[in-house]
Protein backbone atom coordinates (compact mmCIF):
# COMPACT_ATOMS: atom_id res chain seq x y z
CA UNK A 1 0.00 0.00 0.00
CA UNK A 2 2.92 2.11 0.77
CA UNK A 3 0.59 4.56 2.55
CA UNK A 4 1.96 6.35 6.11
CA UNK A 5 0.06 5.69 9.38
CA UNK A 6 1.30 7.67 12.30
CA UNK A 7 0.34 6.15 15.81
CA UNK A 8 0.12 9.08 18.47
CA UNK A 9 0.33 7.11 22.25
CA UNK A 10 2.40 7.44 25.20
CA UNK A 11 1.59 3.74 25.82
CA UNK A 12 4.92 2.38 24.16
CA UNK A 13 3.23 -1.19 24.31
CA UNK A 14 -0.23 -0.26 22.43
CA UNK A 15 2.32 1.63 19.77
CA UNK A 16 4.10 -1.10 19.09
CA UNK A 17 1.22 -3.36 18.94
CA UNK A 18 -0.36 -1.17 16.11
CA UNK A 19 2.73 -1.16 14.64
CA UNK A 20 3.28 -4.22 13.85
CA UNK A 21 0.00 -5.49 12.67
CA UNK A 22 -0.52 -2.41 10.46
CA UNK A 23 2.99 -2.87 8.98
CA UNK A 24 1.71 -6.78 7.98
CA UNK A 25 -1.00 -4.70 6.14
CA UNK A 26 1.79 -2.98 4.20
CA UNK A 27 1.45 0.33 5.91
CA UNK A 28 4.71 2.40 6.68
CA UNK A 29 3.57 3.41 9.99
CA UNK A 30 5.44 6.24 12.16
CA UNK A 31 5.41 6.73 16.17
CA UNK A 32 5.12 9.75 18.47
CA UNK A 33 4.61 9.44 21.94
CA UNK A 34 3.02 13.03 22.74
CA UNK A 35 0.91 15.59 21.10
CA UNK A 36 4.04 18.25 20.37
CA UNK A 37 5.90 14.96 18.43
CA UNK A 38 3.18 14.36 16.25
CA UNK A 39 2.71 17.91 15.08
CA UNK A 40 6.44 17.90 14.20
CA UNK A 41 5.93 14.61 12.41
CA UNK A 42 3.05 15.92 10.53
CA UNK A 43 4.87 18.92 9.53
CA UNK A 44 7.17 17.16 8.03
CA UNK A 45 6.32 13.36 6.70
CA UNK A 46 2.49 14.13 6.28
CA UNK A 47 0.65 10.79 7.01
CA UNK A 48 -2.24 9.95 5.49
CA UNK A 49 -4.30 8.92 8.70
CA UNK A 50 -3.34 9.36 12.51
CA UNK A 51 -4.16 6.89 15.44
CA UNK A 52 -4.76 9.49 17.96
CA UNK A 53 -5.12 8.84 22.23
CA UNK A 54 -6.89 11.06 24.21
CA UNK A 55 -4.82 10.80 26.98
CA UNK A 56 -1.65 12.87 26.73
CA UNK A 57 0.81 14.02 28.37
CA UNK A 58 1.35 17.82 27.69
CA UNK A 59 -1.09 18.72 24.80
CA UNK A 60 -4.27 16.40 24.82
CA UNK A 61 -5.78 14.74 22.05
CA UNK A 62 -8.12 17.03 21.22
CA UNK A 63 -5.33 20.23 21.05
CA UNK A 64 -3.41 17.98 18.95
CA UNK A 65 -6.09 17.09 16.87
CA UNK A 66 -6.81 20.76 16.23
CA UNK A 67 -3.15 21.64 15.41
CA UNK A 68 -2.90 18.62 12.75
CA UNK A 69 -6.23 19.55 11.50
CA UNK A 70 -4.80 23.10 10.91
CA UNK A 71 -1.34 21.63 9.06
CA UNK A 72 -3.47 19.30 6.87
CA UNK A 73 -7.40 19.26 7.24
CA UNK A 74 -7.48 16.09 4.66
CA UNK A 75 -5.77 14.15 7.32
CA UNK A 76 -8.01 11.29 8.60
CA UNK A 77 -7.88 11.03 12.53
CA UNK A 78 -8.98 8.29 14.34
CA UNK A 79 -9.70 8.40 18.02
CA UNK A 80 -8.47 5.96 20.75
CA UNK A 81 -10.41 6.40 24.03
CA UNK A 82 -10.15 4.94 27.37
CA UNK A 83 -13.29 3.94 29.11
CA UNK A 84 -14.74 6.96 30.81
CA UNK A 85 -13.81 9.34 27.71
CA UNK A 86 -16.35 8.78 25.24
CA UNK A 87 -17.76 12.51 25.76
CA UNK A 88 -14.59 13.43 24.63
CA UNK A 89 -14.72 11.30 21.83
CA UNK A 90 -17.48 12.49 20.67
CA UNK A 91 -16.65 15.81 20.77
CA UNK A 92 -13.42 15.00 19.11
CA UNK A 93 -15.92 13.87 16.11
CA UNK A 94 -17.49 17.26 16.16
CA UNK A 95 -14.30 18.47 15.63
CA UNK A 96 -13.15 16.69 12.54
CA UNK A 97 -11.98 13.61 13.91
CA UNK A 98 -13.18 10.33 11.19
CA UNK A 99 -13.98 7.81 13.49
CA UNK A 100 -13.08 6.61 17.17
CA UNK A 101 -12.17 3.36 18.75
CA UNK A 102 -12.65 2.09 22.61
CA UNK A 103 -9.59 0.90 24.93
CA UNK A 104 -9.12 -2.21 25.21
CA UNK A 105 -8.57 -1.83 21.26
CA UNK A 106 -9.71 -4.31 18.89
CA UNK A 107 -6.85 -4.99 16.39
CA UNK A 108 -9.44 -6.70 13.88
CA UNK A 109 -11.63 -3.61 13.97
CA UNK A 110 -8.20 -1.23 14.23
CA UNK A 111 -7.28 -2.85 10.35
CA UNK A 112 -10.87 -2.44 9.51
CA UNK A 113 -11.11 1.34 10.55
CA UNK A 114 -7.57 2.23 9.06
CA UNK A 115 -8.51 0.85 5.81
CA UNK A 116 -11.39 2.26 5.66
CA UNK A 117 -10.04 5.45 6.09
CA UNK A 118 -7.28 5.15 4.03
CA UNK A 119 -10.08 4.32 1.08
CA UNK A 120 -11.78 6.94 1.65
CA UNK A 121 -8.65 9.94 1.55
CA UNK A 122 -8.10 7.92 -2.07
CA UNK A 123 -11.30 8.48 -2.92
CA UNK A 124 -11.54 12.18 -1.96
CA UNK A 125 -8.20 12.70 -4.31
CA UNK A 126 -9.57 10.87 -7.35
CA UNK A 127 -12.67 12.53 -6.64
CA UNK A 128 -10.75 15.66 -7.22
CA UNK A 129 -8.69 14.73 -10.04
CA UNK A 130 -11.79 13.16 -11.62
CA UNK A 131 -13.28 16.65 -11.28
CA UNK A 132 -9.94 18.58 -12.71
CA UNK A 133 -10.10 15.89 -15.79
CA UNK A 134 -13.85 16.95 -16.46
CA UNK A 135 -13.56 20.41 -15.92
CA UNK A 136 -10.09 19.80 -18.76
CA UNK A 137 -12.78 18.43 -21.17
CA UNK A 138 -15.24 21.43 -21.11
CA UNK A 139 -12.37 23.97 -21.73
CA UNK A 140 -11.57 25.71 -24.82
CA UNK A 141 -8.01 25.59 -25.75
CA UNK A 142 -5.93 28.51 -27.11
CA UNK A 143 -5.31 32.18 -26.15
CA UNK A 144 -5.81 33.97 -29.23
CA UNK A 145 -7.78 37.22 -29.12
CA UNK A 146 -10.91 35.58 -30.75
CA UNK A 147 -10.73 32.85 -27.98
CA UNK A 148 -9.90 34.54 -25.00
CA UNK A 149 -13.05 36.85 -25.85
CA UNK A 150 -15.35 33.91 -26.68
CA UNK A 151 -13.99 32.54 -22.97
CA UNK A 152 -14.94 35.34 -21.27
CA UNK A 153 -18.43 35.51 -22.76
CA UNK A 154 -18.82 32.55 -21.62
CA UNK A 155 -18.06 32.96 -18.24
CA UNK A 156 -20.47 36.12 -17.67
CA UNK A 157 -23.47 34.18 -19.33
CA UNK A 158 -23.17 30.43 -18.26
CA UNK A 159 -24.10 31.47 -14.30
CA UNK A 160 -27.49 32.45 -16.08
CA UNK A 161 -30.82 30.78 -17.12
CA UNK A 162 -30.52 33.36 -20.47
CA UNK A 163 -30.76 31.00 -23.39
CA UNK A 164 -27.88 30.95 -26.24
CA UNK A 165 -27.58 30.38 -29.84
CA UNK A 166 -24.04 28.73 -30.83
CA UNK A 167 -22.97 30.16 -34.34
CA UNK A 168 -20.21 28.64 -36.61
CA UNK A 169 -18.82 26.60 -38.98
CA UNK A 170 -18.73 22.90 -39.20
CA UNK A 171 -15.88 21.39 -37.02
CA UNK A 172 -15.01 24.81 -34.83
CA UNK A 173 -16.48 22.97 -31.19
CA UNK A 174 -19.97 24.26 -30.79
CA UNK A 175 -20.77 20.94 -28.77
CA UNK A 176 -17.74 21.91 -26.43
CA UNK A 177 -19.07 25.60 -26.14
CA UNK A 178 -21.95 24.19 -25.05
CA UNK A 179 -21.00 21.54 -22.75
CA UNK A 180 -19.08 24.44 -21.08
CA UNK A 181 -21.72 26.52 -20.57
CA UNK A 182 -23.43 24.11 -19.00
CA UNK A 183 -20.32 22.84 -17.05
CA UNK A 184 -20.15 26.48 -15.58
CA UNK A 185 -23.90 26.73 -15.20
CA UNK A 186 -26.20 26.53 -12.03
CA UNK A 187 -27.75 23.49 -13.54
CA UNK A 188 -24.34 21.35 -14.08
CA UNK A 189 -25.77 19.27 -11.62
CA UNK A 190 -28.25 18.11 -13.90
CA UNK A 191 -27.77 16.32 -17.36
CA UNK A 192 -26.74 18.14 -20.29
CA UNK A 193 -29.57 16.56 -22.81
CA UNK A 194 -27.68 16.75 -26.80
CA UNK A 195 -30.30 16.72 -29.63
CA UNK A 196 -29.20 16.22 -33.30
CA UNK A 197 -32.05 18.13 -34.91
CA UNK A 198 -30.69 16.85 -38.32
CA UNK A 199 -30.64 13.38 -37.70
CA UNK A 200 -34.38 12.58 -36.20
CA UNK A 201 -36.79 11.56 -38.63
CA UNK A 202 -39.79 13.74 -39.35
CA UNK A 203 -42.46 10.90 -38.51
CA UNK A 204 -40.02 10.20 -35.08
CA UNK A 205 -39.57 13.96 -34.09
CA UNK A 206 -42.73 14.25 -31.47
CA UNK A 207 -41.63 11.22 -29.87
CA UNK A 208 -37.81 11.55 -29.34
CA UNK A 209 -38.66 14.93 -28.36
CA UNK A 210 -41.39 14.27 -25.78
CA UNK A 211 -41.74 10.68 -25.15
CA UNK A 212 -44.74 8.40 -25.53
CA UNK A 213 -46.90 6.33 -23.40
CA UNK A 214 -47.14 2.75 -23.79
CA UNK A 215 -48.72 1.41 -26.82
CA UNK A 216 -49.37 5.33 -28.35
CA UNK A 217 -48.19 3.61 -32.15
CA UNK A 218 -47.15 0.36 -33.36
CA UNK A 219 -43.99 -0.76 -31.42
CA UNK A 220 -44.74 1.27 -28.50
CA UNK A 221 -44.32 -1.60 -26.11
CA UNK A 222 -43.11 0.75 -23.19
CA UNK A 223 -43.54 4.09 -22.00
CA UNK A 224 -40.65 6.25 -23.07
CA UNK A 225 -39.45 9.53 -21.83
CA UNK A 226 -38.20 12.15 -24.40
CA UNK A 227 -35.34 14.74 -24.40
CA UNK A 228 -37.22 17.66 -22.99
CA UNK A 229 -38.49 15.21 -20.40
CA UNK A 230 -34.92 13.85 -19.50
CA UNK A 231 -33.52 17.83 -19.78
CA UNK A 232 -35.76 18.41 -16.72
CA UNK A 233 -33.82 21.28 -14.13
CA UNK A 234 -30.74 20.81 -16.83
CA UNK A 235 -30.18 21.92 -19.95
CA UNK A 236 -31.06 20.96 -23.98
CA UNK A 237 -28.53 21.41 -26.30
CA UNK A 238 -30.68 21.86 -30.32
CA UNK A 239 -27.42 20.85 -32.38
CA UNK A 240 -27.93 21.66 -36.03
CA UNK A 241 -31.41 23.45 -35.08
CA UNK A 242 -31.50 25.46 -38.70
CA UNK A 243 -31.65 21.46 -40.36
CA UNK A 244 -35.47 20.93 -38.91
CA UNK A 245 -38.31 20.74 -40.68
CA UNK A 246 -40.64 24.02 -40.72
CA UNK A 247 -43.30 21.30 -39.00
CA UNK A 248 -40.76 20.36 -36.64
CA UNK A 249 -39.60 23.83 -35.66
CA UNK A 250 -42.98 24.43 -35.25
CA UNK A 251 -43.35 21.51 -32.40
CA UNK A 252 -40.52 23.26 -30.78
CA UNK A 253 -41.99 27.01 -30.95
CA UNK A 254 -44.57 25.61 -29.28
CA UNK A 255 -42.88 23.86 -26.25
CA UNK A 256 -40.30 26.47 -25.57
CA UNK A 257 -43.26 28.93 -25.75
CA UNK A 258 -45.65 27.43 -23.46
CA UNK A 259 -43.01 25.30 -21.33
CA UNK A 260 -45.31 22.04 -21.04
CA UNK A 261 -45.86 19.32 -23.08
CA UNK A 262 -47.46 16.07 -23.69
CA UNK A 263 -46.41 12.29 -24.32
CA UNK A 264 -47.67 10.93 -27.69
CA UNK A 265 -50.55 9.39 -26.83
CA UNK A 266 -50.87 11.00 -23.40
CA UNK A 267 -53.21 13.35 -22.16
CA UNK A 268 -51.43 14.86 -18.93
CA UNK A 269 -49.48 17.86 -19.50
CA UNK A 270 -45.44 18.08 -18.00
CA UNK A 271 -44.15 20.53 -16.53
CA UNK A 272 -41.06 21.81 -18.21
CA UNK A 273 -37.71 23.33 -16.66
CA UNK A 274 -34.98 23.72 -19.29
CA UNK A 275 -32.03 25.49 -20.54
CA UNK A 276 -32.13 26.28 -24.07
CA UNK A 277 -28.86 26.29 -25.68
CA UNK A 278 -29.16 25.89 -29.62
CA UNK A 279 -26.43 25.32 -32.21
CA UNK A 280 -26.21 25.57 -35.85
CA UNK A 281 -23.82 26.22 -38.31
CA UNK A 282 -25.89 27.86 -41.03
CA UNK A 283 -27.03 32.13 -41.33
CA UNK A 284 -30.51 32.01 -39.97
CA UNK A 285 -30.76 35.65 -41.45
CA UNK A 286 -30.73 34.00 -45.02
CA UNK A 287 -32.11 30.68 -43.87
CA UNK A 288 -35.28 33.12 -42.88
CA UNK A 289 -34.90 34.83 -45.82
CA UNK A 290 -35.71 31.62 -48.69
CA UNK A 291 -38.29 30.66 -46.12
CA UNK A 292 -36.77 27.84 -44.30
CA UNK A 293 -36.35 28.97 -40.47
CA UNK A 294 -39.01 30.56 -38.61
CA UNK A 295 -38.75 33.91 -37.55
CA UNK A 296 -40.56 33.48 -34.38
CA UNK A 297 -38.17 30.49 -33.40
CA UNK A 298 -35.24 32.98 -34.41
CA UNK A 299 -36.10 35.14 -31.78
CA UNK A 300 -36.87 32.96 -29.09
CA UNK A 301 -33.98 30.96 -29.41
CA UNK A 302 -31.88 34.51 -30.40
CA UNK A 303 -31.27 35.76 -26.81
CA UNK A 304 -27.68 35.88 -26.48
CA UNK A 305 -25.77 34.94 -29.86
CA UNK A 306 -21.63 33.30 -29.39
CA UNK A 307 -19.88 32.71 -32.63
CA UNK A 308 -17.64 30.27 -32.41
CA UNK A 309 -14.46 31.57 -34.52
CA UNK A 310 -13.01 29.41 -37.68
CA UNK A 311 -9.04 27.49 -36.67
CA UNK A 312 -8.32 29.75 -39.88
CA UNK A 313 -8.62 33.26 -37.77
CA UNK A 314 -7.29 31.76 -34.65
CA UNK A 315 -3.69 30.15 -36.00
CA UNK A 316 -1.77 31.34 -33.12
CA UNK A 317 -3.90 28.47 -30.90
CA UNK A 318 -2.71 25.60 -33.06
CA UNK A 319 0.29 24.98 -31.26
CA UNK A 320 -1.64 24.51 -28.17
CA UNK A 321 -4.30 22.67 -29.85
CA UNK A 322 -2.37 20.01 -31.57
CA UNK A 323 -0.80 19.18 -28.08
CA UNK A 324 -3.66 19.05 -26.44
CA UNK A 325 -4.85 16.12 -28.62
CA UNK A 326 -1.55 14.67 -28.66
CA UNK A 327 -1.78 14.32 -25.27
CA UNK A 328 -5.71 13.31 -24.78
CA UNK A 329 -5.38 10.79 -27.57
CA UNK A 330 -2.21 9.04 -26.20
CA UNK A 331 -3.68 9.29 -22.76
CA UNK A 332 -6.67 7.12 -23.76
CA UNK A 333 -4.46 4.82 -25.92
CA UNK A 334 -2.17 4.35 -23.40
CA UNK A 335 0.69 5.07 -25.37
CA UNK A 336 3.82 7.51 -24.97
CA UNK A 337 3.23 11.30 -25.91
CA UNK A 338 4.74 12.23 -29.04
CA UNK A 339 6.67 15.57 -29.56
CA UNK A 340 5.54 18.23 -32.53
CA UNK A 341 8.49 19.36 -33.99
CA UNK A 342 9.08 23.00 -35.75
CA UNK A 343 8.64 21.99 -39.17
CA UNK A 344 6.03 19.87 -38.88
CA UNK A 345 4.15 23.16 -36.64
CA UNK A 346 4.85 25.34 -39.58
CA UNK A 347 3.09 22.78 -42.31
CA UNK A 348 0.30 22.80 -39.71
CA UNK A 349 0.05 26.71 -39.60
CA UNK A 350 -0.02 26.96 -43.23
CA UNK A 351 -3.06 25.09 -43.62
CA UNK A 352 -6.08 26.90 -43.95
CA UNK A 353 -7.97 23.97 -42.28
CA UNK A 354 -11.71 24.26 -43.34
CA UNK A 355 -12.60 21.29 -41.63
CA UNK A 356 -11.54 23.36 -38.67
CA UNK A 357 -10.37 22.25 -35.33
CA UNK A 358 -11.90 19.28 -35.89
CA UNK A 359 -9.81 18.50 -39.10
CA UNK A 360 -6.75 19.27 -36.79
CA UNK A 361 -7.59 16.95 -34.32
CA UNK A 362 -8.24 14.14 -36.78
CA UNK A 363 -4.73 14.94 -38.70
CA UNK A 364 -3.05 14.94 -35.08
CA UNK A 365 -4.21 11.00 -34.19
CA UNK A 366 -3.12 9.86 -37.95
CA UNK A 367 -0.03 11.50 -37.47
CA UNK A 368 0.34 9.31 -33.23
CA UNK A 369 -0.44 6.17 -35.30
CA UNK A 370 1.70 6.34 -38.29
CA UNK A 371 4.75 8.22 -37.22
CA UNK A 372 6.72 5.56 -36.02
CA UNK A 373 9.38 7.78 -33.96
CA UNK A 374 8.65 9.87 -30.68
CA UNK A 375 8.82 12.88 -32.79
CA UNK A 376 6.46 14.44 -35.51
CA UNK A 377 8.73 16.00 -38.24
CA UNK A 378 7.66 18.20 -41.34
CA UNK A 379 8.52 14.27 -43.42
CA UNK A 380 5.53 13.00 -41.52
CA UNK A 381 3.08 15.52 -42.13
CA UNK A 382 0.81 13.69 -44.79
CA UNK A 383 0.38 15.77 -48.33
CA UNK A 384 -2.45 19.09 -47.07
CA UNK A 385 -4.00 21.76 -49.23
CA UNK A 386 -2.65 25.57 -48.57
CA UNK A 387 -3.60 28.42 -48.95
CA UNK A 388 -1.51 31.26 -51.23
CA UNK A 389 -2.35 34.56 -48.66
CA UNK A 390 -2.04 36.83 -51.78
CA UNK A 391 -4.40 34.70 -53.43
CA UNK A 392 -7.55 32.12 -52.74
CA UNK A 393 -6.37 29.33 -54.89
CA UNK A 394 -5.79 26.15 -53.41
CA UNK A 395 -2.12 24.53 -54.78
CA UNK A 396 -0.65 20.65 -53.61
CA UNK A 397 2.97 20.75 -52.63
CA UNK A 398 4.44 18.59 -55.42
CA UNK A 399 6.71 15.88 -54.29
CA UNK A 400 9.99 15.57 -55.42
CA UNK A 401 9.65 12.23 -58.36
CA UNK A 402 11.48 11.54 -61.13
CA UNK A 403 9.34 9.71 -63.16
CA UNK A 404 5.79 10.12 -64.94
CA UNK A 405 4.33 7.33 -63.10
CA UNK A 406 6.19 8.34 -59.43
CA UNK A 407 4.03 11.79 -60.06
CA UNK A 408 1.07 9.79 -60.85
CA UNK A 409 0.95 7.64 -58.07
CA UNK A 410 2.09 10.57 -55.63
CA UNK A 411 -0.52 12.89 -57.43
CA UNK A 412 -3.15 10.52 -56.45
CA UNK A 413 -1.84 9.64 -52.96
CA UNK A 414 -2.26 13.65 -52.02
CA UNK A 415 -5.53 13.38 -53.94
CA UNK A 416 -7.07 10.63 -51.62
CA UNK A 417 -6.00 11.97 -48.36
CA UNK A 418 -7.62 14.70 -49.49
CA UNK A 419 -10.75 13.83 -50.29
CA UNK A 420 -10.66 11.21 -47.30
CA UNK A 421 -10.00 14.27 -44.38
CA UNK A 422 -12.42 16.05 -46.10
CA UNK A 423 -15.13 13.13 -45.16
CA UNK A 424 -13.20 12.26 -42.15
CA UNK A 425 -11.82 9.14 -42.93
CA UNK A 426 -15.23 7.43 -44.48
CA UNK A 427 -14.32 5.56 -47.26
CA UNK A 428 -18.23 4.80 -48.12
CA UNK A 429 -18.21 9.17 -48.40
CA UNK A 430 -15.15 9.15 -49.95
CA UNK A 431 -15.89 6.66 -52.63
CA UNK A 432 -19.28 8.22 -53.37
CA UNK A 433 -17.83 11.79 -53.73
CA UNK A 434 -15.09 10.64 -56.35
CA UNK A 435 -17.19 8.15 -58.45
CA UNK A 436 -15.64 4.80 -57.36
CA UNK A 437 -16.75 1.77 -55.92
CA UNK A 438 -16.23 1.13 -52.22
CA UNK A 439 -14.37 -1.96 -53.09
CA UNK A 440 -12.06 -0.48 -55.60
CA UNK A 441 -10.96 2.76 -53.56
CA UNK A 442 -10.05 -0.21 -50.83
CA UNK A 443 -7.37 -1.53 -53.43
CA UNK A 444 -6.19 1.73 -54.67
CA UNK A 445 -5.42 2.78 -50.84
CA UNK A 446 -4.26 -0.33 -50.31
CA UNK A 447 -1.81 0.14 -53.34
CA UNK A 448 -0.73 3.22 -52.57
CA UNK A 449 0.11 2.59 -49.02
CA UNK A 450 -2.23 4.69 -47.18
CA UNK A 451 -3.48 3.20 -43.50
CA UNK A 452 -6.87 4.24 -42.79
CA UNK A 453 -7.78 4.08 -38.84
CA UNK A 454 -11.02 1.92 -37.91
CA UNK A 455 -13.84 1.37 -40.91
CA UNK A 456 -16.60 4.05 -41.38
Amino acid sequence: MNETILIVDDEESICQSLKAILKDEGYQVLVAGSGEEAVQIVEEEMPRVVLLDVWLPGMDGLETLKAIKAINSKILIIIMSGHGTIETAVKATKLGAFDFIEKPLSLDKIIILVNNAVDLVRLKEENVLLKQKVSHQYELTGNSSVITELKEMISIVAPTNAWILIMGENGTGKELVARSIHHLSLRSHKDIVEVNCAAIPEELIESELFGHEKGAFTGATEKKRGKFDLAHEGTIFLDEVADMSLRAQAKILRILQEKKFERVGGNKLIDMDVRVLAATNKDLEEEMQAGRFRQDLFYRLHVIPLVVPPLRERKEDIKALAERFILDFTQKEGIEPKTLKDGALDLLMKHHWPGNVRELKNIIERLIILTPSDEISAEDIPPLSFRDEKSSMISVQPAAVDSLKEAKMDFERQFLLKKLEENEGNISKTAEAIGLERSNLHKKLKSLKIAIKGEA
